[in-house]
């Protein structure tokens, strides 16, 4: 499409809809709206109590094919991921970035080989701290910097993924005021990445496929209650 091409449906769109090229009072409204960050319409599925809104959490993730354990603090993380790996006959190997919550966990009672930083697509196992979850989903929100690398979520076979129960919200919705008043507004990552369970596909013959275009298998590890 040309400009001119482009130029003409604008403005046939502007003349139809009563709008000018330079209508302050429609910048006005828009420039309000981004400003305000209005709230759109919530589902009534993740308003429930504090529970049951992990409950829901966790039974949807089960839906999308991830596998969840619940355990109560961080110090039981070593053991839970450990324990996975075996239960699934996978290698004692993990791959984590460097995010605090994953430095402070002590690994040395397992037999677990760790390496840091972003996977080069050769690691069969990461490990990754999400900063929420969506329990109307069961869908986990993963933010991209070096503490927990956007590769790790893609590239390895399989991606165990901790949460807070803190952290678990019932929408969406619920998650956006939280980024922006951790990075202040306009200050956002670089990408935010909503997973729900393993990569899949039925693209050919509607014959589904794990691990399509990411992990083949999910498991996420619910911390506190």
């Amino acid at each position: 499409m040309t400009a001119s091409s482009r130029d003409a449906i604008l403005s046939r769109v502007r003349h139809a809809i009563g709008g000018r090229v330079h209508d302050e009072a429609r910048r006005e409204v828009v420039a309000m709206r981004l400003a305000e960050a209005p709230a759109g319409v919530i589902p009534a599925r993740g308003q429930r109590p504090r529970a049951d809104l992990l409950e829901l959490f966790c039974a949807m993730a089960g839906r999308a094919s991830a596998s969840v354990t619940r355990i109560a603090g961080y110090d039981g993380v070593p053991e839970a991921v450990a324990e996975w790996l075996r239960a699934a006959n996978l290698p004692a190997t993990l791959r984590l970035g460097a995010d605090p919550r994953l430095a402070a966990l002590d690994f040395s009672a397992t037999a677990l080989q760790l390496s840091r930083g972003a996977s080069s697509g050769d690691d069969l196992n990461g490990l990754s701290h999400a900063d929420g979850g969506i329990a109307e989903t069961g869908t986990l929100m993963l933010l991209s910097g070096a503490d927990n690398p956007t590769s790790l979520n893609f590239l390895p076979e399989n991606h165990i993924v901790l949460v807070h129960a803190d952290d678990v919200v019932g929408d969406m919705e619920a998650l956006w005021p939280r980024l922006r008043a951790r990075f202040g507004k306009g200050l956002m990552p670089r990408s935010v990445n909503f997973v729900t369970g393993p990569s899949r596909s039925a693209d050919i013959e509607q014959t589904l496929l794990l691990g399509a275009h990411g992990p083949r298998a999910l498991h996420v590890i619910l911390i506190g209650d």
